[in-house]
């Protein structure tokens, strides 16, 4: 039996908003992996929508509203309408240190009136609290942002990187159209556990990431090929030790891509996309013939075997290093 993919939209949990299949992460436009020019991001973000992407994810820490300026040039002139808006709030700048997270009710309407007018835009589609603030109860959160929901400043709401039971009390206070969080085949014990509760209460998932941050594509072979001031570079599972490990992994999309005719990042796409119809990939990228590869995931069809065989030789837990720097990794799944 084959997984059959579609390219008609997904619908976001119970809310109005629905989305192209495979939406397009901003993050890598605001210098996360290496420079990045801002003309050239612009081009891709109009590439996108013209090939029928409709998901743009940004966020107010991406370039500390560098990204949502980005996004709102990027929408000027006709193509508001074009697009899903979707950004986050939460994170604070702590020059120095790790991030802070503010998920006080007054700073939710403080970040949104900033995202509003960074990106230039009367409301936001999707807004999602980026990280879970531990000191402040998930419904004070949540509730000041459905707040905004009737103030029409924002259409439906998310959570990024919520664990089960905090998902779990935060529709109770107000519907979650969606989760983000880290999903591909590199990455699977957290977001499955997360699968699980979000389908159980009717909610999209959106998967960050879906590339393991390129691992996926086969493009990188050693700790070398991470350009200077890439991100990556001070990822765990890029680490000289950990990489050899997880190429090792690699291997098994690889040689199902080669039989297939495909690049391994659409494999890795396709499996995703298979999981099921209320998933929606997010893979970023800063070149337009990206997107294109990354789209034409949707024409790999793969059997319920291949699908079943690729799991098996990625199982959960297997990746070697973190998915992000012990610092980094207390403010995830909470």
């Amino acid at each position: 039996m084959t997984v059959t993919v579609t390219k008609s939209p997904r619908k976001l949990g119970g809310s109005s908003l629905s989305a192209f299949p495979i939406g397009l992460g901003l993050m890598s436009l605001s210098g996360a992996y290496g420079k990045s020019d801002d003309a050239e991001g612009i081009k891709v973000i109009h590439h996108a929508l013209d090939r029928g992407v409709t998901m743009l994810d940004s966020s107010d820490m991406y370039g500390w509203g560098h990204n949502e300026t980005l996004l709102g040039k990027a929408l000027a002139g006709g193509k508001r309408d074009k697009a899903l808006v979707v950004t986050k709030f939460g994170q604070t700048q702590q020059p120095g240190g790790a991030n802070g997270v503010d998920g006080s009710a007054a700073y939710v309407k403080a970040a949104c009136e900033a995202s509003l007018q960074r990106l230039g835009v009367d409301v936001i589609d999707l807004y999602y609290q980026h990280r879970v603030d531990p000191k402040v109860p998930i419904e004070e959160t949540v509730g000041a942002m459905g707040e905004l929901v009737k103030a029409g400043k924002v259409r439906a709401l998310g959570l990024s990187e919520a664990r089960p039971e905090t998902i779990r009390r935060a529709h109770e206070t107000h519907p979650i159209a969606a989760v983000q969080s880290e999903y591909s085949l590199l990455y699977r014990k957290d977001a499955e556990e997360t699968l699980a509760t979000t389908r159980a209460l009717g909610i999209s998932f959106v998967a960050y990431s879906p590339l393991g941050r390129s691992m996926l594509t086969g493009s990188v072979k050693q700790a070398s090929d991470i350009p200077e001031g890439d991100g990556r570079g001070r990822h765990p599972r890029f680490a000289a030790d950990n990489l050899a490990r997880n190429l090792a992994l690699v291997a098994a999309i690889e040689a199902m891509a080669t039989a297939k005719g495909c690049t391994p990042g659409q494999v890795a796409l396709a499996w995703l996309l298979a999981q099921g119809t209320d998933i929606v990939p997010i893979p970023g990228t800063k070149r337009a013939e990206r997107v294109d590869e990354n789209l034409k995931a949707l024409d790999v069809s793969l059997s319920a075997d291949e699908a079943a065989r690729l799991a098996q030789a990625m199982p959960p837990g297997a990746a070697a290093g973190g998915r992000y720097a012990d610092a980094q990794m207390k403010a995830v799944y909470l």
